[in-house]
C-alpha cells in the first residue's frame, strides 16, 4: 500500500501532490469566505460592493499563497520559490514583457474587430458604481485579474508542471516536461468548462492558452512572464476594451464600452475573444513572440530551467533525453 501512495524519494506520488494542492486551492478560499460571511463581510454595505470585492480577492490570494507555501514545504518538500518566484531583475523584466505582450495581443484583437465593423464603441470611461472616480473603480477588476493570474499560474504552471514532470521522470527529462505541459494545459482548459456561453472552440482555445502561458514557464523556469501575460490578457480584454472574459463580465468598469457584432466564429460572441478564431490566432502569435523573446534574452530555448527534483532531476543530471 505504501508504494502506491509514496514514491521512492519518500514523498507522496506526484498525482497525489497535485490533487492535494488543487483541493486546497479550490476549497480553501471558499471556506475562509464562509467564515467571514457573517462577520467582516457584513460590514460592507451594498454601495461598497466594489470595496468588498477588493477585500475578498486579497483574502483569496493570501489563502492560496499560504496553502501553496504549506504544500511546497511539507508535501512537495521544496522551497516555495521553486514554483517560479525567484524574484530578481530578470524575473521582473519577464513580468513586464508579459504585461506588454498581453496588452498588445488583445489590442490587435480589438483593432481587427473594430476595422471589420464587428464592434461599436458605445461609451468611454464607464464606472461601476457610476458615482466613483474611474481610477478607484478600476481597482476592483485590477485586483480580481491580478489574483486570478497569480492563483491560476501557481496552480497549473508552478505546482502542476513541476510535479507532473517529476512524476513522468522515467520518460526522460524533455518528454516528461512536454507531458506535464500538455496535461497542465488540458487541466487549465477543463477549469473553464462550466463557464457561461462555453463552446467547443472556447475550450480548445483555453487549452491552447494553457500552452501559451506554460510556454513562458517551461522556457524560463519562472512565473514572471506567464503571470504578466495572464494579467493583461484578461484585464485589457475585459476592462479596457469591454469584451467578456471567458464568458464572464464581473465588472462594468471599462475604458471602452462596446456593442458586439460580427460572426461568433471569429469574435467568440458572448464568450468573448477566447471563444473565437481571432482569439486562437492571437494565442498562436503570442507563442511565437514568447519564443523570440526567450531566444533573445536567454540565448537558447532550453527546457532545463525548471527546478525539478527526484527522477526527473536525476535524468537531467545524467544528461539523458
Amino acid at each position: 500500500m505504501r508504494t502506491v501512495l509514496v514514491a521512492d524519494d519518500g514523498r507522496l506520488r506526484a498525482g497525489y501532490r497535485v490533487t492535494l494542492f488543487f483541493l486546497l486551492w479550490g476549497y480553501g478560499p471558499a471556506i475562509v469566505h464562509n467564515l467571514l460571511e457573517s462577520t467582516v463581510l457584513a460590514l460592507f454595505t451594498v454601495d461598497r460592493a466594489w470595496l468588498q470585492s477588493i477585500f475578498l480577492n486579497c483574502v483569496r490570494l493570501f489563502t492560496i499563497l499560504i496553502a501553496g507555501w504549506w504544500v511546497a514545504r511539507y508535501i512537495d518538500r521544496r522551497p516555495f520559490t521553486d514554483y517560479g518566484f525567484h524574484f530578481s531583475a530578470g524575473w521582473w523584466l519577464d513580468f513586464c514583457f508579459g504585461l506588454l505582450l498581453g496588452a498588445a495581443l488583445m489590442g490587435v484583437v480589438f483593432l481587427v474587430q473594430w476595422q471589420a465593423g464587428w464592434v461599436t464603441v458605445t461609451d468611454t470611461w464607464r464606472r461601476d458604481p457610476p458615482w466613483l472616480a474611474f481610477g478607484v473603480a478600476f481597482l476592483a477588476p485590477l485586483a480580481l485579474h491580478l489574483v486570478v493570474s497569480i492563483a491560476e499560474e501557481l496552480l497549473t504552471r508552478g505546482n502542476q508542471i513541476l510535479n507532473l514532470t517529476e512524476g513522468a521522470g522515467r520518460l526522460g527529462y524533455v518528454p516528461a516536461v512536454m507531458t506535464a505541459w500538455l496535461v497542465s494545459s488540458m487541466i487549465f482548459g477543463a477549469l473553464h468548462v462550466f463557464n457561461p456561453h462555453v463552446t467547443l472552440v472556447s475550450i480548445v482555445n483555453l487549452t491552447l492558452m494553457g500552452f501559451m502561458f506554460g510556454l513562458g514557464y517551461v522556457l524560463t523556469g519562472e512565473l514572471g512572464l506567464p503571470i504578466g501575460l495572464h494579467l493583461t490578457w484578461n484585464l485589457v480584454q475585459g476592462n479596457v476594451y469591454g469584451f467578456p472574459v471567458s464568458g464572464k463580465t464581473p465588472f462594468a468598469t471599462t475604458v471602452i464600452a462596446i456593442e458586439q457584432g460580427g460572426p461568433d466564429v471569429w469574435t467568440g460572441g458572448a464568450f468573448g475573444p477566447e471563444g473565437g478564431l481571432l482569439g486562437i490566432l492571437a494565442t498562436v502569435i503570442g507563442m511565437f513572440i514568447i519564443i523570440g523573446w526567450v531566444r533573445w534574452r536567454y540565448g537558447d530555448l532550453s527546457l532545463r530551467r525548471l527546478r525539478v527534483m527526484c527522477t526527473a532531476q536525476h535524468t537531467l543530471q545524467e544528461g539523458k533525453a
